[in-house]
């Protein structure tokens, strides 16, 4: 039996150890914006890509995500200092690429493809300190074509816009939840 109680503590300990290391907080314990923060600035995103309107589509989704899930008010974001905002999201699309998918067997011709899009983006008090940065955010989405030229819809507007809602949505839930 002493064997027993003696292994009781050193297995609880452990199971302490594991539990505290797990990454458990509530949210927005780990949020990158202070709590001073009550205004944010979204000025239009930079694309340095061939893209026409993505940037406007991911700033768009971005504003339209932060006044639907926080409390921050969104401020004029025009001129380069934006002064009134206690922070500044600058977004830039990096890199946009269409590439064909799957392709029909009897006419040859594309009958899917895949748009990926990467981002980068830097959240600056005030001040200009950065708050959050990430250079790397890489979204995908697939669409598929038609061949009936009389049924014919431009499907990559619609794909820009699915990615730019899940840009959004990952960007502020970083942001916010630091997960």
């Amino acid at each position: 039996m002493p064997i027993r109680f003696a292994t009781l503590p050193a297995a609880l300990f452990t199971v302490m150890v594991i539990l505290s290391g797990c990454g458990y907080h509530t949210a927005g314990s780990a949020a990158h914006l202070p709590d001073t923060a009550h205004t944010i600035a979204v000025p239009v995103f930079e694309n340095a890509t061939q893209s026409y309107h993505t940037e406007l589509a991911f700033t768009q989704a971005v504003i339209r995500e932060l006044t639907s899930r926080t409390k921050y008010a969104i401020v004029n974001s025009e001129g380069p200092t934006n002064a009134d905002a206690d922070a500044t999201i600058h977004g830039r699309i990096s890199a946009f690429q269409i590439l064909p998918l799957t392709y029909n067997s009897t006419t040859g011709q594309s009958s899917s493809y895949l748009v990926t899009i990467t981002a980068s983006v830097q959240v600056n008090d005030r001040q200009g300190r950065l708050l959050y940065e990430n250079k790397n955010y890489i979204f995908r989405q697939q669409y598929e074509t038609t061949t009936d030229l009389t049924t014919f819809i431009q499907e990559d507007p619609a794909a820009v816009a699915r990615l730019s809602r899940d840009f959004a949505q990952s960007l502020v839930s970083d942001m916010l939840e630091s997960f």
